[in-house]
């Protein structure tokens, strides 16, 4: 059997996390941190929480608000991987988890108006493991997802559809088990591949074929509310990737803080992951000629030696927060009471 990598304590870690936190009290989520993390714990979220040091700062201004709104709060975990971050030597091992939490959203959360009724908060977690405990996070989630399930939608009509994205086709994002060690090698080989065409957008390739270069026909970029998800290359090409390069000059190289993979999965982040200036009309809002920030999370599924699936966090709020508007105090400034 080929050789494999061992990061199972460090899943069964972030798994144990997730039980602990679903189940906590608000009275006990800062026993739970102070269990699982590292006291000057780095935690990096999207607008407004931005990066918070410290577990006694995350419980307070993070998780025991969000318990408070989320009602029986849930973690439906649909990928679950780990490995050694390949931007960095060493054994620097993070694991990766996404799905949604899911609760009874009965009271604000960032003023967004509670509805009583069952929410799903998309998000995505880097975990930076050491000495067993969770030392670095980045957490991105997708609040204005939320704001449009609470009928607050702070974003024009976009380009693509934003449903309530579902996990791997194949249902095998769990990677419970050590995977074998060339398959995160073939993940991970595919994904800089991409992010040397894609990412610099200097192939000299009609988009469509450098977009073949490493992705499936029949691929499904599941993108954040504001953009939505999109199908097949040929669609992805007109209703994402086409409209942004056309929308945007100067995009930065890109600059991730970890990038990683295992088995069919792989994914990264920065913060930010590249810089680019809106030259053209973007989400249905007018150029600025002022560079902005874009912090995004990727996690991609493998099939064969192409991508098949991709699920992306944009902090979109925190954008256009750089480009002087802010969209989340907009929204719900106008409409909660």
């Amino acid at each position: 059997m080929e050789n494999t990598l061992n990061y199972q304590a460090e899943k069964k870690l972030i798994s144990a996390f997730h039980t602990a936190i679903e189940s906590a009290t608000e009275r006990d989520i800062q026993d739970v941190m102070d269990q699982f993390c590292a006291p000057d714990l780095v935690w990096r979220g999207f607008h407004p929480f931005n990066q918070i040091d410290g577990t006694a700062q995350v419980s307070q201004l993070f998780w025991k608000p969000l318990k408070r709104s989320l009602a029986h709060l849930q973690n439906r975990v649909d990928i679950l991987f780990a490995g050694q971050n390949a931007l960095r030597d060493g054994a620097d091992i993070w694991v990766v988890s996404m799905g949604h939490l899911v609760g009874l959203f009965d009271q604000p959360w960032l003023r967004i108006r509670p509805t009583g009724k069952l929410a799903f908060l998309r998000y995505c977690a880097f975990h930076k493991v050491a000495g067993g405990r969770i030392v670095e996070t980045a957490m991105f989630f997708d609040i204005p997802h939320l704001m449009v399930q609470a009928g607050q939608n702070p974003f024009p009509p976009q380009t693509a559809a934003h449903l309530v994205q579902p996990g791997p086709q194949t249902h095998d994002g769990l990677l419970f088990d050590a995977q074998p060690v060339g398959e995160g090698k073939k993940t991970l080989a595919v994904i800089n591949s991409m992010i040397s065409d894609l990412g610099q957008w200097n192939s000299g390739l009609p988009l469509e074929d450098e977009l073949a270069l490493n992705w499936h026909d029949d691929m499904i970029w599941w993108g954040p509310e504001g953009i939505g998800a999109t199908y097949t290359i040929e669609r992805y090409a007109k209703q994402h990737s086409g409209p942004f390069r056309a929308a945007f000059t100067d995009r930065s190289k890109t600059n991730h803080v970890c990038r990683l993979a295992e088995g069919h999965y792989g994914g990264f982040f920065g913060w930010p992951n590249f810089t680019a200036t809106p030259s053209g009309g973007f989400m249905g809002m007018p150029a600025t000629g002022k560079p902005g920030e874009f912090r995004v999370i990727d996690i991609y599924r493998r099939a064969g030696n192409k991508l098949a699936e991709n699920w992306i966090f944009i902090d979109l709020l925190h954008f256009w927060k750089g480009q002087g508007i802010d969209i989340l105090a907009r929204a719900t400034e106008i409409e909660t009471p």
